[in-house]
C-alpha cells in the first residue's frame, strides 16, 4: 500500500508552483504510509502526488502511473490480486510490471467506470486522470480495506487523500470517501459499483457450501494475497482467524512446484508475530499455533505504561475516537513498529472472519437466521470505520502493509452467499462452527476450538482494565458531566471514551472531523441494531466481548 493526495478542478489562474508545492506538504503529512519514494504530477487542471510502499514490482512501479501516450495518470493506494488475469485479457500497451496498471487498461478498454471498477479483485483507493478529455475518476474498495477521504478546499477545488491527516486545515468538508463507490467528472456523479445479491437474505436461503469448498475458496483466497516481491508475514494472536491465515500462508511456503502457479512461494521462511501483556491469552495462544504450523514466530511482550505513551500518537495515526477501535489499535501500532524492525513490509491478517461468519459472541443470540445474516451485513458495511481502519492504519503507521485474505471479495461471495442458519452460534454450538468445521485437522483443537476472543482483550485483560482505571483519573467528574455540551456530536458516554475524544479533537478539530467516526451503542463489537436481541444488552453495553455474560467465559461481573 502507499498515500494518494489529488487535487481536481485547477482553473486557468491559478498558482501551479504554488499548489504543487501545498500538494507537497499535505501529501508529507502521511509519507509514512510510502516511505520507500515519491512522486508528482501536475497539469493544467489536477495535481497528484503518490507517497511508495513498494510491495510489488519495486524497480518499475513508481507512481503515479503514465500511459504510454502521456494522455492517462493514475495514482494508487493498494493491490490488484487478479491484475495478471486482467492483463493477460487486454490489448493495452503496458509500460510497468505493477499490478496497479490495469486500471488504465480498463479505463482506456472497458466503457464506463461504474461497469469496470467492479472487475477488480484487491483492495485499493484511486484517482485517475485524462488530459485529452480533463477527467477525474476517483474510487475505493468494495469494503474499504484501503482508507480515502475528500473534501473541498475554500477555492472549490476537490481534494482527496489517503488519510485525514492530509486534508485538516484545507478542507472544512472533510468526510470518507464511501466504499463500493466511484465518481466521475464526467458527469459529477458519485455512483455505487458493488452490487451482490447475497445483500438479501431471502436470496441466500436454503443456500449451503460444504465444507471441502468453503476451505478451497479461502486457500485461494490466501494464495492470492500473498503476491509480493518482498519479505512478509502473518500476524498470530492465537485465536481462530488468524491462525487459519497462517495455517493457509505456511502451506504455500513450504511447497514450491514448477510449472503450478497456484502452489508457487513468493517468499521462504514464513514468519508469524503476535503481542500481548506478560502473561496474555494471546502470547500463549500463538506460540501453540506457530509450533504446530513451524512458522519462525516471534511473541512481543508490551507493558501496560508503554501502551499508554503511545497512545496519542495512535489517535493522530488512526484518526478515530472509537473506544474499541483505540483499545486494539494500539498493541497492533506497537507489533506493527517491531515487524518493521525487522524488515518485513508485508502481513496477512484475520479481520473479517468475525463479521461475515458472526464470530462476536453477541452472535449467540440473534433470534433467527434472518437477524443473523442481516447484522452480518451491517457489520461489513461498517468495516471500513473500525477494523479495516485499524488494521490499515495501525500498521502503515510504520510502513507495513495488512492484507486481509478473510475479505477477498471471491470468497466473500462464496462465505455471504450461503444461509446464515448454518453459521449460528448458541445452544452448545460454538461461534463460526461452519469455518472451524471446515479447516478440521489443520490446527491443534486448542486453537481450532477456541473461543472469540476480541484482540483487545486477547493481549491481556490488564489493558482494558487499566484503560478505563487511567481515563478515571485523567477525566475529572466536572469534565464528563459537561462531555454533551464540549462534543454535542456523538458525546462520550464514559469518561474513557472521554479521554480519547479529548485526544483526537487535538488533531483533528471541528464538526467536520468528528463526524467521520460513527456512533451509538454496542456490546462486543455489535452493531446498535443488534442491542434489541436480549434485554440485558442495553444495561451492559461495552465493546469488549467480556460484556457478554453467560457466553464469554471470563465474563465481567
Amino acid at each position: 500500500m502507499c498515500s494518494i493526495f489529488g487535487m481536481f478542478d485547477l482553473q486557468p489562474g491559478d498558482d501551479l508552483a504554488t499548489l504543487r508545492q501545498q500538494a507537497l506538504e499535505l501529501s508529507q503529512r502521511q509519507r509514512h504510509r510510502g516511505p520507500d519514494w515519491s512522486g508528482v504530477f501536475v497539469d493544467a487542471g489536477v495535481i497528484l502526488v503518490h507517497e511508495r510502499l513498494a510491495i510489488v514490482d519495486p524497480a518499475s512501479g513508481a507512481q503515479p502511473l503514465r500511459s504510454r501516450d502521456d494522455v492517462l495518470a493514475l495514482a494508487v493506494n493498494g493491490e490488484i490480486y487478479n491484475h495478471r488475469e486482467l492483463r493477460a485479457a487486454s490489448g493495452y500497451d503496458f509500460t510497468t510490471g505493477s499490478d496497479c496498471e490495469v486500471i488504465n487498461a480498463l479505463y482506456r478498454e472497458a466503457g464506463a467506470p461504474a461497469d469496470w471498477v467492479s472487475k477488480l479483485n484487491g483492495i485499493f483507493a484511486f484517482a485517475l486522470w485524462d488530459s485529452a478529455e480533463s477527467r477525474y475518476v476517483i474510487a475505493r474498495d468494495p469494503i474499504g480495506v484501503c482508507p480515502l477521504y475528500w473534501g473541498h478546499d475554500g477555492e472549490g477545488r476537490l481534494c482527496v487523500a489517503s488519510e485525514m491527516k492530509s486534508l485538516v486545515g484545507l478542507c472544512n468538508d472533510v468526510a470518507p470517501f464511501p466504499p463500493g463507490h466511484v465518481y466521475d467528472s464526467a458527469d459529477g456523479e458519485l455512483r455505487r459499483y458493488y452490487h451482490k445479491p447475497w445483500r438479501d437474505y431471502a436470496r441466500t436461503q436454503g443456500r449451503e457450501v460444504a465444507p471441502a469448498d468453503l476451505r478451497e475458496a479461502f486457500e485461494q483466497a490466501v494464495h492470492r494475497q500473498l503476491m509480493t516481491d518482498v519479505p512478509y508475514g502473518v500476524l498470530l494472536s492465537g485465536g481462530l482467524d488468524s491462525s487459519l491465515v497462517a495455517a493457509c500462508a505456511a502451506r504455500f511456503a513450504r511447497h514450491r512446484v514448477e510449472d503450478d502457479d497456484r502452489a508457487e512461494a513468493w517468499w521462504p521462511r514464513l514468519h508469524s508475530f503476535a503481542i500481548g501483556l506478560e502473561g496474555s491469552p494471546d502470547l500463549a495462544a500463538a506460540q501453540v499455533a506457530a509450533d504446530a504450523l513451524g512458522t519462525v514466530h516471534h511473541g512481543f511482550v508490551y507493558t501496560f505504561w508503554e501502551g499508554l505513551d503511545a497512545l496519542p500518537e495512535v489517535i493522530r495515526h488512526i484518526e478515530t475516537y472509537d473506544v474499541t477501535t483505540i483499545r486494539a489499535s494500539t498493541p497492533m501500532y506497537l507489533l506493527a513498529r517491531r515487524i518493521k524492525a525487522m524488515g518485513v513490509k508485508m502481513v496477512l491478517s484475520g479481520e473479517g472472519s468475525d463479521e461475515i461468519f458472526g464470530g462476536y459472541l453477541y452472535f449467540h443470540k440473534a433470534p433467527s437466521p434472518e437477524a443473523f445474516h442481516e447484522e452480518t451485513v451491517r457489520k461489513l458495511d461498517a468495516l471500513h470505520s473500525y477494523d479495516c481502519l485499524r488494521a490499515n492504519k495501525s500498521m502503515m503507521a510504520w510502513g507495513v502493509e495488512a492484507r486481509v485474505p478473510f475479505l477477498d471479495l471471491a470468497f466473500l461471495d462464496v462465505a455471504m452467499g450461503m444461509d446464515a442458519r448454518h453459521k449460528m452460534a448458541g445452544q452448545g454450538r460454538i461461534e463460526k462452527a461452519v469455518l472451524r468445521e471446515a479447516f478440521q485437522g489443520a490446527l491443534p483443537d486448542e486453537i481450532l476450538w477456541r473461543q472469540k476472543e476480541q484482540f483487545s482483550d486477547g493481549v491481556g485483560y490488564g489493558w482494558i482494565d487499566g484503560l478505563k482505571a487511567h481515563a478515571e483519573q485523567a477525566v475529572s467528574d466536572r469534565e464528563f458531566a459537561a462531555a454533551a455540551t464540549r462534543f454535542p456530536h456523538n458525546p462520550p458516554a464514559t469518561k474513557e471514551a472521554y479521554l480519547y475524544r479529548r485526544i483526537f479533537e487535538r488533531f483533528y478539530p471541528g464538526q467536520a472531523c468528528a463526524e467521520t467516526v460513527p456512533g451509538g451503542k454496542s456490546i462486543a463489537c455489535s452493531s446498535p441494531a443488534a442491542l434489541a436481541w436480549d434485554p440485558a444488552f442495553a444495561a451492559a453495553a461495552d465493546p469488549s466481548g467480556r460484556a457478554v455474560k453467560g457466553v464469554h467465559q471470563q465474563a465481567l461481573a
